[in-house]
C-alpha cells in the first residue's frame, strides 16, 4: 500500500463500500491501534484481545452499509463495535471460566504497558473506602469491577431496585464529599 495516499472520512467510507481492499487497509492501518487500546482496557488479556480486534475489523467490513455519516464519526461507530465487543467478550462465560482457571505467572504482566487508570493515585479509591459498607462494596462492584446492576443484585443475593437505590445514594454521598 501507498502510505503517501490519505483519505478524507468520506472517501474513506465509499472505498468501504465498494468493497476496496486499499480502503481497508489504510482504514486497519489508521485505526487498529487505537481501536486496540479501546479493547485492551475491557479485555485486559492481550491475545484475547488481538481476536476481539480482528472480529471488529470483520464486522465493520461486513456491516459497513450499516453505517451512517449523518449519525456520528467513522472511528465513533468503530469504537462502538469494539467496545460492544469486548464487553461481549468479558461477560462470555467461556472467557469468566479462563480467567478463573488462569494462574497467578499469566495474569502478572497483563497490564504493564497498557493505558489504565490508576484510581488510587489520583485517591477516588480511598474516597469510595470512606462511604458505609453497604455503598462501598457496590461502587467498587459496578465501577472498578465493571459488574452491571443486575449481576451485583445476583451476586450479592439482594434485590435489585435495593442495588439500584444503595448505588445512586452512594454517587449522592460522593458528589457532596467531591464538592468544592
Amino acid at each position: 500500500m501507498n502510505s503517501a495516499v490519505n483519505y478524507n472520512e468520506s472517501e474513506l467510507v465509499l472505498l468501504l463500500k465498494q468493497r476496496k481492499a486499499e480502503g481497508f487497509h489504510y482504514l486497519y492501518d489508521h485505526y487498529a491501534g487505537a481501536l486496540y487500546a479501546a479493547i485492551v482496557n475491557i479485555v485486559s488479556d492481550r491475545e484475547t484481545a488481538n481476536d476481539v480486534l480482528q472480529d471488529v475489523f470483520i464486522k465493520v467490513w461486513k456491516q459497513i452499509e450499516t453505517y451512517d455519516e449523518a449519525r456520528g464519526r467513522l472511528f465513533t461507530w468503530m469504537l462502538n463495535i469494539a467496545r460492544n465487543a469486548g464487553i461481549d467478550i468479558v461477560r462470555s462465560k467461556s472467557y469468566q471460566r479462563n480467567r478463573e482457571n488462569k494462574e497467578l505467572t499469566d495474569t502478572v504482566y497483563d497490564t504493564v504497558g497498557g493505558v489504565k487508570i490508576n484510581t488510587d493515585k489520583i485517591g477516588l479509591r480511598s474516597l469510595v473506602h470512606k462511604l458505609k459498607d453497604d455503598y462501598k462494596i457496590l461502587v467498587e462492584l459496578s465501577y472498578f469491577q465493571g459488574y452491571t446492576q443486575d449481576e451485583i443484585a445476583k451476586m450479592l443475593n439482594i434485590p435489585l431496585g435495593t442495588v439500584k437505590t444503595r448505588l445512586r445514594s452512594a454517587l449522592i454521598q460522593l458528589k457532596q464529599v467531591l464538592k468544592p
